[in-house]
């Protein structure tokens, strides 16, 4: 009889946005010109400074291994930044550096989660939060939030979505993939049903430099002692500092839940990178100039793209607060035809514009809403432009 494998680790569904990434890279490389608005990453290079102390990093021998849940250094400067831009008081002791936000996530859910504990996660959401609940034994709920509601779950859906076995809820603010930033007013409105309720909220805060415009980040965790003592907060160095490929997360949580992950992650995957740990530190307490002139780029490439889609035919979205997606409703191309056949869902739709027109975009069947698309504007503006010219022919050419 035929050992049988993980049930769990079957039950896991590729990345539909590694996929995309993947199959246009592999065009690119045949020498064909694909636009991706595929890439969850900034396309800056790392700033020169943090490059730099990694470099006297490895040059002073600096190569060895460090606490496993990171560097006494490290952690005092994610504390000193909390402070300073997130408005919370961390210790050391309350922290924990991972291997990047999908590791932080994955401590966060080991160390919460009972078999059969529910999970409730808004839609649209991230793809990999339901994946990382379940791995941990946990039951995604999701909530549908709607356009009219700004893609952000309400308290009263909140509300009704607890059970008796509802452990945590998910809260992305600026979001994956819609760009929307909850308010002050929404998140105070939140927390008092995650207190009523008594579960714990998830704030995966991501892309909190990620924002434009009069809007401002607020952490849900700043509103008050009980939900403080309520939040893990979430966080990491990928997307605000151009840093994807140095794989630093972190989080801030109570000392019994701090201590929970830094036992699992001790045995799992044991310290993060220490050369990466010496560059993180640099990016918080370093000069921050650079990291505010890309997001100063990426608010003039919303304003682009979006003033682009909003001007095409059976397509809309709402303008981004944040991040750098535009989540894009697609539902009427979906019901027309294109070369004589129906379009049918967004997988077959990112096929075209990939196959036909050589632009790359993530279909969001895996984000919770089929009828969308999503596109990042982390390309320059160029690529956008020659993106948004595809993209309007391929719309010209539906019947």
């Amino acid at each position: 009889m035929p050992l049988t494998l993980s049930k769990r680790a079957q039950g896991v569904k590729p990345s539909s946005t590694l996929a995309i990434t993947a199959k246009a890279k592999e065009l690119k490389a045949q020498g064909v010109d694909v636009v991706g608005f595929g890439a969850g990453e900034p396309d800056f290079d790392t700033p020169e400074n943090i490059g730099k102390c990694a470099i006297d990093a490895i040059q002073s021998g600096f190569t060895k291994y460090t606490p496993a849940s990171g560097t006494q250094e490290l952690k005092q400067a994610v504390c000193d930044k909390f402070k300073r831009f997130n408005h919370l008081d961390y210790e050391p002791d309350q922290i924990v550096i991972s291997n990047g936000g999908k590791h932080s996530l994955t401590n966060i859910f080991t160390a919460l989660i009972n078999e059969g504990d529910e999970v409730i996660i808004p839609a649209p959401f991230w793809l990999s939060y339901p994946e990382i609940v379940r791995l941990a034994g946990g039951v995604p709920v999701i909530v549908a939030a709607t356009e009219e509601e700004g893609y952000k779950i309400t308290p009263e859906k909140l509300a009704a979505a607890c059970t008796a076995k509802t452990k945590a809820f998910i809260l992305n603010s600026p979001s994956n993939p819609t760009g929307m930033v909850y308010t002050r007013e929404e998140l105070e409105a939140l927390a008092q049903v995650v207190v009523e309720k008594d579960i714990y909220v998830v704030a995966d805060e991501m892309y909190e430099y990620l924002i434009y415009g009069e809007d401002e980040h607020i952490s849900i965790a700043s509103l008050g002692k009980e939900i403080y003592e309520r939040t893990i907060t979430c966080s990491g160095l990928s997307k605000s500092y151009a840093m994807t490929g140095w794989r630093i997360g972190y989080t801030g949580a109570s000392r019994e839940i701090t201590g929970l992950m830094s036992s699992v992650q001790s045995h799992q995957t044991s310290n993060p990178n220490s050369i990466a740990q010496k560059a993180a530190v640099e990016a918080l307490t370093g000069p921050q100039d650079t990291m505010k002139k890309m997001v100063e780029e990426f608010g003039a490439r919303r304003d682009y793209i979006y003033s682009r889609v909003k001007n095409f035919p059976y397509v809309r979205a709402l303008k981004p607060q944040g991040a750098f997606y535009l989540f894009v409703d697609v539902e009427d191309v979906l019901g027309m035809s294109y070369k004589g056949k129906p379009v049918g869902d967004t997988s077959n739709l990112a096929d075209i514009l990939l196959d036909d027109y050589s632009v790359a975009v993530v279909p969001c069947a895996d984000f919770g809403f089929p009828n969308h698309i999503r596109l990042s504007y982390a390309i320059s503006k160029e690529q956008i432009g020659k993106g948004m010219d595809r993209i309007e022919s391929f719309l010209g050419e539906l019947a």
